[in-house]
């Protein structure tokens, strides 16, 4: 619907002899470039109902953490009344370690606080992964960080460096705040179950009739079973 490089391109202005930007410096003032002229994208996006649209983001993680343009593009959309879910993507061969795995935590975690929307963290190309290591990542699927630091605890010499690992578990693990869920591009029940996350996140759909229980125990009269399914999405 929407192609960022009709409206401005990193490489025209990295070429630019006048602002002599490189990549990373290029891709701000880009997205900074976007973030003035948000009227074409709305022109591009059309005036749709009920669409489903992706928007496919930069990966550097400064845009999430240190500037304010993917925030600015959240607030926008949602000014024109679009319900804004955030889709995190790590790795998973970046996940096979623990510290790198905290890292990754910590980067989503930023994300979602700077953005301020729901979110699904997902750790990608699961299919890539060998038998041993999809077996061994297993275990970051639903974290027990105060475990994973004590496994971990050898190798950690700091006192301080220990005692702020430890925090940082702490606030992982007692709140529950991050959670990945694997996808593998081969796995078509997988896929399925991350649009499911992402479609309850956005209540994709909740416009229409809602599907009584194939068996139902008891059944009252008079019962407004949309009433119902809206009171416990708003629970």
């Amino acid at each position: 619907m929407a192609d960022i490089r009709e409206l401005i391109m990193v490489d025209d202005v990295m070429e630019d002899e006048s602002l002599r930007f490189g990549p990373n410096g290029g891709l701000v003032f880009c997205m900074e470039y976007f973030a003035n002229n948000f009227d074409w994208l709305e022109e591009s996006l059309g005036h749709v109902e009920d669409d489903y649209i992706l928007f496919d983001c930069p990966g550097q993680i400064e845009l999430y953490t240190h500037l304010p343009v993917m925030r600015q593009l959240v607030e926008q959309l949602q000014q024109w009344e679009f319900r804004v879910c955030g889709v995190f993507l790590v790795d998973s061969q970046f996940m096979v370690e623990t510290f790198k795995f905290i890292s990754g935590i910590m980067a989503a975690l930023s994300a979602m606080v700077s953005l301020e929307i729901p979110t699904v963290n997902i750790m990608t190309k699961m299919d890539l992964l060998s038998p041993k290591a999809k077996k061994e990542i297993e275990k970051y699927l639903d974290p027990d960080m105060y475990s994973m630091m004590e496994d971990n605890s050898v190798t950690i010499r700091s006192k301080k460096f220990k005692k702020l690992t430890k925090a940082i578990c702490g606030l992982i693990d007692d709140y529950s705040m991050v959670r990945f869920l694997p996808f593998d591009r081969t796995d078509e029940e997988g896929i399925n179950i991350v649009l499911q996350h992402i479609d309850f996140s956005i209540q994709y759909g909740e416009d229409l009739e809602f599907k009584e229980p194939k068996e139902p125990e008891e059944e009252p009269d008079n019962t407004n079973y949309d009433d119902l399914f809206q009171d416990k999405v708003e629970d």
